[in-house]
């Protein structure tokens, strides 16, 4: 990905979010050109000078400051993940020689495995780009079996946006669930400009998907930690499901989803009914959930 670009196409966007009445400025006569800010009252706002504000905004942060990017951040009114993203596209590529190059492949510990099979609800590990690195058997029962997809595949962004599948099972949520993938990958691609396979991974989704060039172009980003989503799965139905994400500490850039249902609900009897039709063993608080 083109650093440049990025960072030139995420400042755009995120001063069009911001009213001058949102940032505390008296309104201008006449017609405004632009949605939200103008470049030059985000320089205002920001204390830097307009010239110094464009060529930032043009992607040419060699020598920025932090102070001037903590700055431009307020004027923006950056949220703490936006701020971060901010500051990673504007970090110098310290990996300039490696630039273009593959990184290295990912492996998941065997303690991972041996955790996920413990685990009784449904339970995914992911790495760079959304690469499903692992998952348990009641995670590949309630999305897919990425298993048994070709390695080129087993991409959780790439089953959302392309199988028909994933359209039915997020159903009315799929919009939702659809912009989370494509805000976690622009986060990736903040940290890892470089990667060639994430551009792989891009060309091909916008090639194939028109919502996923449409939502690509809002350059909003998300850092998944915890929330709620809504399946409708095609063998036990409706479900609502917490999850949480959890970084595996000492494998940089891969998280851990576990996908909880409310104790005693009916998603809760619908997971032990996935559970028994996929041979997961049912654990102690499997059972206490579904009231069993």
């Amino acid at each position: 990905m083109d650093r440049s670009t990025e960072i030139r196409e995420f400042l755009r966007t995120r001063r069009a979010r911001v009213t001058p009445e949102q940032a505390g400025l008296a309104p201008h006569a006449g017609v405004r050109r632009v949605p939200g800010l103008r470049r030059e009252e985000v320089a205002q706002l920001a204390g830097v000078s307009v010239d110094y504000y464009v060529r930032l905004e043009r992607g040419r942060t060699q020598g920025v400051s932090q102070a001037v990017l903590e700055a431009v951040a307020r004027a923006l009114q950056l949220d703490e993940t936006e701020r971060d993203h901010l500051f990673d596209l504007a970090r110098p590529t310290a990996t300039g020689s490696r630039r273009g190059r593959p990184l290295s492949p990912q492996r998941v510990r065997p303690v991972m495995y041996r955790a996920l099979d413990s685990l009784g609800a449904p339970a995914i590990v992911l790495g760079r780009r959304m690469d499903v690195l692992a998952a348990n058997r009641l995670g590949h029962a309630l999305f897919t079996d990425f298993q048994a997809r070709p390695h080129r595949e087993r991409n959780f962004a790439r089953y959302v946006f392309l199988d028909e599948a994933a359209h039915a099972l997020y159903a009315d949520y799929w919009e939702t669930a659809a912009a989370d993938c494509v805000a976690s990958l622009h986060l990736y691609a903040g940290r890892h400009p470089g990667d060639p396979q994430l551009a792989d991974l891009i060309g091909e989704l916008s090639v194939r998907s028109e919502a996923f060039r449409r939502m690509w172009a809002d350059h909003d980003v998300l850092a998944h930690t915890t929330g709620t989503k809504r399946l409708h799965h095609p063998l036990v139905g409706d479900l609502t499901l917490d999850f949480v994400v959890l970084a595996v500490e000492g494998d940089p850039d891969q998280n851990l989803t576990i996908l909880t249902p409310e104790p005693a609900s009916p998603s809760a009897e619908a997971i032990t009914i996935l559970a028994s039709w996929t041979g997961t063993p049912l654990t102690e608080e499997t059972r206490d959930a579904a009231g069993a």
